[in-house]
């Protein structure tokens, strides 16, 4: 057989140009992969089952005769001669199994619906659970480092396991996320101090403010120029929170300015991330992140709640709860924790900005609605307002923002 292949290639050479190979060539079996003559820059040609419906041969080391009068270089195109292959030979083709398509992968949008619908569920469950966590057991830094430990647990286990695999980090890497965890450990424990000192929706309304403290961020400290149209987005942000703030029944100075603390521990944080963009996956990023804020966060926890906890604090909650309930307690709040920051994350990478915005803004939705439904949290009608004013303010930011960053990339792709 490789002789018949071989003939019919140096035969090529006294053609006057190329013609369609000969109906007759279906009893010839191509199963065997062979080369048969050098292509480009020292590729081989091969022939066979395996080639693609037009072989592109280099005239310069196919043609040798002036009778063909082609240029050097010209590319011709040689067209196979498929071989019928024998019963007892089989199809080649049957080997080459073509991977089943998954449900996900068919339909996309239900798996990013998927995504979405576990970030709010999640986001929920947590807030529900650290309130009612707070609520006979008030020490938030100790709570905010149980937060963490159990994330950095669950990330080593799954490490461990290879799913995901664990990505090396160097120190320049880490050097660059040490202020990113420091800003995510210290807006981590503010707000948690701001979930024990008033209501949950409370804090998620003065937290609304966090684009305006970005913004800010943004003009002041990064020189970027924010355009009039996104600073008038934000009025209604500031006059919401400023209306749901002096009405709220629940309204304490602690909670308050830990809130605020907090937008501006994670306007830094977004700040030094952007310092910090690294090809490491998302997943791997944030479990290095958990695993520095939990050391920056032990230490004011044993300061500050260390000798009240021994004293009384987990007494107390024992007394009240029970051992069994306590310990699930801090277990689950810890795990939702660590698995809607993370699914957020992973959802971000799946949508556009704007879809994401506009996702975390009724995230922040869900969360107050489903925290006044459960807990039953009072509300005069000027916070409701107020709170409202300021989700839709928040809503008109992130889409003006959102439709910004995909017209530069739109421009960069241009």
């Amino acid at each position: 057989m490789e002789s018949r292949v071989l003939s019919r290639s140096a035969a090529i050479s006294g053609l006057p140009h190329l013609s369609k190979p000969p109906r007759d060539c279906s009893n010839v079996s191509f199963i065997s992969v062979r080369s048969i003559g050098a292509v480009g820059e020292g590729g081989n040609v091969i022939w066979g089952r395996q080639l693609r419906p037009a072989l592109l041969l280099e005239s310069s080391q196919v043609v040798t005769s002036p009778a063909t009068s082609l240029l050097v270089g010209k590319r011709e195109i040689l067209r196979p001669c498929l071989a019928a292959s024998s019963p007892a030979e089989g199809n080649d083709s049957a080997g080459e199994k073509i991977a089943p398509i998954g449900f996900f992968d068919k339909y996309p949008a239900l798996l990013t619906g998927f995504f979405f619908f576990m970030w709010y569920f999640l986001n929920v469950i947590f807030n529900i659970i650290n309130k009612k966590i707070y609520n006979y057991f008030p020490y938030p830094y100790f709570v905010s480092v149980i937060h963490l430990f159990v994330g950095v647990v669950y990330c080593l286990v799954s490490w461990g396991v290879g799913l995901p695999k664990r990505a090396p980090i160097d120190s320049k890497l880490l050097k660059l996320l040490i202020p990113v965890a420091a800003c995510h450990a210290l807006g981590h424990v503010t707000s948690n101090v701001s979930f024990a000192a008033v209501a949950v929706s409370f804090t998620h309304t003065v937290k609304a403010l966090e684009p305006f403290f970005n913004a800010a961020a943004s003009q002041f400290i990064l020189g970027q120029q924010i355009p009039f149209t996104l600073w008038l987005s934000l009025a209604p942000v500031v006059i919401g929170v400023s209306m749901a703030s002096l009405t709220e029944l629940s309204f304490n100075w602690t909670g308050f300015i830990s809130a605020m603390i907090s937008n501006i521990s994670f306007t830094y944080r977004s700040i030094y991330s952007k310092k910090a963009m690294t090809d490491m996956d998302s997943t791997n990023v944030y479990a290095y992140i958990s695993i520095i804020a939990l050391f920056v966060c032990i230490p004011p926890a044993i300061i500050l709640e260390g000798p009240q906890l021994i004293k009384h604090g987990f007494s107390d909650a024992i007394t009240k709860v029970g051992m069994t309930k306590f310990i699930s307690d801090l277990f689950w709040v810890g795990m939702f924790y660590h698995l809607y920051n993370q699914l957020a994350t992973n959802t971000l990478e799946r949508v556009a900005p704007l879809t994401h915005a506009v996702g975390n803004v009724l995230k922040r939705v869900f969360v107050i609605g489903f925290s006044i439904i459960v807990f039953g949290n009072k509300i005069t009608t000027q916070t409701g307002i107020g709170t409202c004013i300021a989700i839709a303010g928040v809503a008109i930011y992130s889409f003006i923002k959102a439709k910004m960053e995909e017209e530069k990339r739109q421009m960069k792709a241009a």
